[in-house]
């Protein structure tokens, strides 16, 4: 029987709590998981502010190579800015598949387009995170953004962006129906571009941008495990 790895990726000033139910879940199916801390992450903006995309792609990337180091079949996966980086792997890499969850491509917020200027004027903004429709519930997000590390993010959009082409393995998209964090513009480019023929999206009702953590994260567990069950066979 086929050794299975799936590497997961967190989102932008987040951390792997954000993932860690679906973790936890997918190693109880077993699975073997990868779930990394990517560079800038869990310590500090400030540091966040210091740390170029690069880093984040090669931590995940990482993570994704050791898994293929020890498994038969490895998919990528990732909330947010790691569906961004679930999906520049499978750009770059022969990935089994790719499920991701709300993923970044494009920012709502126009004044990010200006980012690597306002960089020097404004430091920090207010935080993104914890957009989830459950109460007291806290998905450990910095309490600020940088804006210097906004202008990375939006360097790595648009890196991935121009390389979804490339794209070709089955993919699987989990989008709630009401997210205040990525646009809808997101997913627009994501169905437009992509180069795999096997593309789905599974509408999430009852969730807003960290659906990981919300009411929907049990459809996107079993979902995502069936996913990776179904590209396994065979390969």
């Amino acid at each position: 029987m086929a050794r299975v790895g799936v590497a997961l990726s967190h989102g932008f000033t987040g951390s792997p709590v954000s993932l860690q139910g679906w973790a936890d879940y997918l190693a109880g199916q077993g699975f073997a998981v990868s779930l990394p801390l990517l560079s800038g992450h869990g310590t500090s903006w400030e540091d966040l502010a210091k740390t170029p995309w690069t880093r984040w792609y090669s931590d995940f990337e990482r993570a994704y190579l050791d898994l293929t180091d020890r498994c038969d079949v490895v998919f990528t996966a990732g909330l947010s800015m790691g569906g961004a980086l679930a999906l520049r792997v499978a750009e770059h890499h022969h990935v089994a598949g790719v499920a991701v969850v709300n993923p970044g491509l494009t920012f709502s917020d126009k004044r990010a387009r200006y980012s690597g200027l306002l960089k020097y004027i404004v430091k920090s903004v207010p935080a993104i995170g914890n957009d989830i429709k459950m109460t007291d519930v806290d998905e450990g997000a910095y309490a600020r953004t940088p804006v210097a590390a906004v202008h990375q993010l939006s360097a790595l959009f648009k890196d991935t962006v121009a390389g979804l082409g490339q794209v070709q393995a089955p993919t699987i998209v989990f989008r709630s129906s009401v997210d205040r964090v990525v646009p809808e513009s997101s997913m627009d480019i994501l169905g437009d571009r992509i180069g795999s023929t096997n593309y789905e999206v599974v509408r999430l009702e009852n969730s807003y941008h960290v659906a990981t953590m919300d009411n929907d994260a049990a459809q996107i567990f079993e979902g995502s495990a069936a996913f990776f069950r179904e590209h396994s066979v065979g390969q």
